[in-house]
């Protein structure tokens, strides 16, 4: 494959275009799977470690970064973390194309962060033709167990995502949503300062 035709693909990568497994396969080696396989090996007391290899896997990482293994990626380099980020077990991030995640986000076990899908006619998926779309979770967002988050989605900051839930549309700010699809069931006020409290 030559070099425009490499940015031919990329091109229509970024567009949301269906592309094949074929195509795609100069991509191939920036794949951190021998770096993702060492890191959910590390035993859990060699904390510099695990710092040291999940900075060579990530695009970026912020600071007090805690992601417990094993996780999973397409690639690695694809997903942004920003600081105080807590990953819970068995997260998954299909990172065909990038993953940005703010400050401050907290996701349960089992959420798959998926950037790709496939075509719905059976034709347009010969040799794994796909699309993918970038996926954007801002600041403070809390992602219950089970969630998958599909292309192209924005969380809004400090918005919830109820357990199992499919999120297949943009989350606005401050905001509870649950369900499969996802919807907003209400928005996040001052009243939620007095529940779950020791005194509440």
């Amino acid at each position: 494959m030559t070099r425009s035709h490499e940015e031919e693909v990329l091109a229509r990568i970024a567009k949301g275009l269906v592309y094949t497994e074929s195509e795609a396969a100069f991509q191939s080696p920036r794949r951190r799977t021998e770096e993702i396989f060492a890191y959910n090996h590390t035993p859990p007391g060699q904390e510099e470690r695990r710092r040291s290899l999940l900075t060579a896997i990530l695009g970026s990482v912020g600071e007090r970064t805690v992601l417990l293994p094993p996780f999973h990626a397409g690639f690695g380099g694809n997903v942004h973390i920003g600081d105080d980020f807590f990953g819970n077990v068995n997260l998954t991030f299909v990172d065909d194309v990038d993953i940005r995640i703010g400050d401050g986000v907290m996701i349960a076990p089992s959420v798959t962060l998926t950037t790709t899908g496939h075509p719905v006619h059976p034709s347009r998926r010969t040799d794994f033709g796909r699309f993918s779309e970038p996926i954007v979770i801002e600041d403070k967002v809390w992602i219950g167990s089970n969630a998958v988050v599909l292309p192209g989605v924005r969380i809004g900051y400090g918005s919830v995502i109820g357990a199992g839930s499919v999120v297949s549309r943009d989350i606005p700010p401050m905001t509870v949503a649950v369900g499969t699809p996802c919807r907003v069931v209400r928005a996040i006020t001052d009243k939620d300062l007095l529940t779950r409290t020791a005194g509440g």
